[in-house]
């Protein structure tokens, strides 16, 4: 197969793919769902699950062996962008007036499903039943506790925002306790990785070093001079935004030299990408959102390429309600604990808890980097995914319960001013 064929295979694909993601995407917004549900959705219904169970296999013909490769690199730099665009917006100052519940819910709704899910692996390696490469090692047991205990700060912000309640004690909550769980997530994840597939042949005590000298290098060097650079008076570049995409591009570059996925120096060139006045530069933010968010899609195909319901076997089935009750337990139930226990009344401890439990795609950026380094297989792999799917899709329903159950109806929509309709809803 020639590089034309190859090239209209790619284009055709893409066409096909932000087709039918925006179809799915727009029905379930009509229903009250994030966009990243019917995205999902869609993903799944391209790939062995439906399409690919057809006569003559048209997923085979439509998706071939060619084009895929180049579908997962466009892939990987949406996520780069869109993994910055989450470390950047990362905002700490909410964390001032709310100090005793932020670190409360960030603590418990982070520890209790992080042990939760460490001691499911546990028992699925006392099992045997699944065939991951690093399946019998410490890497699976970190890596089920970072899948169960995941809250997607992306699509949290984008409910909060639809919601209405942004710049309420209850949306400047979760959105921070969200933060400060994300960002021990990709620690966690970060951990899980040394000695895997993704860490190649070097050692791990290694790897840790030099990961904490890059992360040193970004904080003590890079943002200084990076912020000296675009704050000066007629500095060469007007627009931060060509900083921010050199800066991602970088950062992912850095980690993935040092044997760690790409998405964690692009996460961490978010965080460290100086905001003028402590809030993210509307400019920055939406362009980031735009240009990742129209992409992103693809990746939610690679991901369908990879899930296969019709593989799934009845313990799966099993495993994956335990997986349900300990990652809806460990997140909701212990979300709303702490918020009690920092204070907050009954209505908003319900409201947080029910938004900390949302994982959308920060999710399955994870279970992708855990299947490419050969911790899960395929079938461990479409268990965790429509976990993601059920966990994201019952937030907005637990949402509106709580309001009719405290004789509140559902706050109008208020669009946040740096948002992009449909760009944020994607994550």
């Amino acid at each position: 197969m020639n590089m034309d064929v190859v090239t209209a295979d790619v284009i055709g694909d893409i066409a096909l793919v932000l087709g039918a993601s925006s179809l799915l995407g727009a029905l379930a917004r009509r229903i009250g769902q994030p966009t990243v549900v019917g995205q999902i959705a869609a993903g799944i219904i391209l790939g062995p699950s439906l399409l690919g169970r057809l006569p003559g296999d048209p997923m085979a013909h439509l998706f071939t062996s060619k084009a895929v490769p180049y579908i997962s690199v466009i892939a990987q730099i949406a996520v780069v962008i869109f993994m910055f665009g989450v470390g950047y917006e990362i905002d700490l100052r909410s964390v001032r007036n709310h100090r005793r519940p932020v670190s409360l819910i960030s603590v418990g709704a982070m520890l209790v499903p992080l042990i939760l899910g460490c001691a499911i692996a546990l028992g699925v390696q006392n099992l045997g039943t699944f065939h991951g490469q690093h399946t019998d090692g410490r890497s699976f047991v970190l890596f089920f506790g970072v899948a169960t205990s995941i809250t997607a700060l992306p699509v949290l912000a984008a409910i909060v925002r639809e919601r209405g309640i942004a710049g309420t004690p209850v949306g400047d909550i979760a959105t921070a306790a969200a933060g400060f769980m994300d960002v021990s997530a990709w620690l966690v994840l970060a951990a899980a990785l040394i000695g895997t597939n993704a860490a190649g042949s070097r050692p791990w005590l290694e790897t840790v070093l030099l990961l904490a000298g890059f992360v040193a290098v970004m904080v003590l060097v890079v943002r200084p001079v990076i912020k000296r650079w675009i704050l000066r008076p007629g500095a060469v570049v007007s627009s931060a935004v060509p900083v921010a995409l050199v800066l991602a591009a970088a950062g992912a570059w850095a980690t993935a030299s040092l044997g760690l996925h790409p998405i964690f120096g692009a996460f961490v060139a978010g965080l460290v990408m100086p905001k003028p006045e402590g809030a993210p530069d509307a400019d920055v933010l939406r362009s980031m959102e735009q240009t990742g968010g129209l992409l992103l899609p693809l990746f939610f195909v690679v991901t369908g390429l990879t899930t296969n319901l019709g593989a799934l076997r009845a313990p799966d089935v099993a495993l994956l309600a335990v997986i349900l009750v300990c990652a809806i337990g460990g997140k909701a139930v212990a979300g709303y604990a702490m918020a009690r226990l920092g204070g907050l009344d009954t209505r908003k401890s319900a409201m947080i808890g029910a938004l900390v439990n949302t994982r959308g795609l920060t999710e399955l950026i994870a279970l992708n980097v855990g299947f490419s380094a050969g911790i899960i297989d395929g079938r461990l792999f479409t268990v965790l995914v429509l976990m993601a799917l059920i966990t994201t899709a019952m937030t907005g329903p637990l949402i509106t319960s709580i309001d009719r159950r405290y004789g509140e109806a559902p706050a109008l929509r208020t669009p946040h001013p740096a948002a992009v309709p449909g760009a944020r809803d994607i994550a």
